[in-house]
């Protein structure tokens, strides 16, 4: 028969925790394959470990690895940046900005140099030139009102 040691069988039980996460992803099997894995060094450090001990120690293991998630890194992981409910909307993160008229605003409508481009303004007649100051977005045109 096989002479496989008891840590070669938790670090496989490990891979297979984590392989399973890997299909079917939520970080749960995650932390509790890497309580398996540790367990695996455990053994390989102590090897004359009995079956009970050896189950006990992993459930505290495991138990301590999904505290140590849900309580420490979670948190981390989930606390989003300023801005970042603006991410992909790139005109409202431009709310609040100021830029140079590069087209007058004539009934209503001109163009404002925004980095290297140009974007459609809507607000007040304004010289080209002028200092404006984005107010709110509509779909691609900026609403604008003078910053002076």
């Amino acid at each position: 028969m096989w002479n496989l040691s008891v840590y070669y069988l938790w670090w496989i039980l490990a891979l297979l925790l984590i392989g399973g996460e890997v299909l079917i992803p939520g970080y749960f099997l995650l932390w509790i394959g890497l309580a398996a894995a540790a367990m695996g060094v455990v053994l390989w450090l102590v090897p004359g470990m009995g079956l009970l001990l050896q189950a006990v120690l992993f459930a505290v293991l495991a138990l301590a690895a999904c505290v140590f998630y849900a309580r420490k890194l979670r948190p981390r992981i989930e606390r989003s940046a300023p801005g970042s409910e603006r991410l992909n909307r790139r005109a409202e993160q431009m709310i609040g900005q100021r830029y140079v008229l590069s087209e007058a605003i004539v009934n209503g409508r001109g163009k404002a140099r925004v980095g290297d481009g140009q974007w459609l303004v809507a607000g007040p007649e304004l010289p080209v030139g002028a200092t404006v100051e984005v107010v709110a977005v509509d779909g691609t045109t900026l609403q604008v009102r003078s910053a002076a």
